[in-house]
């Protein structure tokens, strides 16, 4: 991170913490205890599934997943992307030290946005553990058909904008 970024992140830090005192004396120590609290969490956690990630890391066949998930797997590997991204359980705590080591392990960014976006949208353990009790089965149908393409979309876009040619489009 550069001064000038860090500039900004304080300059925006700062006057976040003014506008909090001129609403409420104690309304910034409250978002500081609600900070601090969310820092606990995740300095407790994220070392345990950053590890747990790497050791799973060494058992990956790596010219393997080069060649479903690598720069040349093309369509085949943003739908195997996409499918593994609906079936990933877990939250961010599992889910980002697992892309990060099939990145390590040689996953091409195309797919990784696929993974990335069908876990966030289509995640199979949220809708059958969340959505399908609260709302229902029609909600969840529908919900799905019109998701289902996003992580395809998503990945042909990174592709495209990325400008590789592992799905014939760059």
């Amino acid at each position: 991170m550069n001064a000038q970024a860090l500039g900004v992140l304080a300059l925006l830090l700062g006057s976040m913490i003014l506008l909090a005192q001129r609403r409420d004396a104690g309304l910034h120590r409250q978002a500081s205890n609600e900070a601090w609290q969310q820092l606990r969490l995740i300095a407790l956690r994220l070392p345990l599934a950053l590890m747990a990630a790497s050791l799973l890391g060494e058992l990956l066949p790596r010219e393997t997943l080069a060649i479903l998930l690598g720069p040349r797997s093309g369509w085949q590997g943003i739908v195997l992307a996409s499918g593994l991204g609906a079936l990933l359980p877990g939250g961010p705590m599992v889910s980002f030290p697992f892309v990060i080591l099939l990145q390590q392990a040689g996953m091409a960014p195309a797919p990784m946005v696929a993974l990335m976006t069908a876990w966030s949208v289509l995640a199979l353990h949220r809708v059958l553990s969340f959505e399908l009790p609260l709302m229902g089965a029609r909600f969840v149908i529908l919900r799905w058909i019109v998701s289902l393409p996003l992580p395809l979309i998503a990945g042909a876009l990174a592709a495209l904008s990325l400008r590789i040619p592992e799905i014939g489009l760059g």
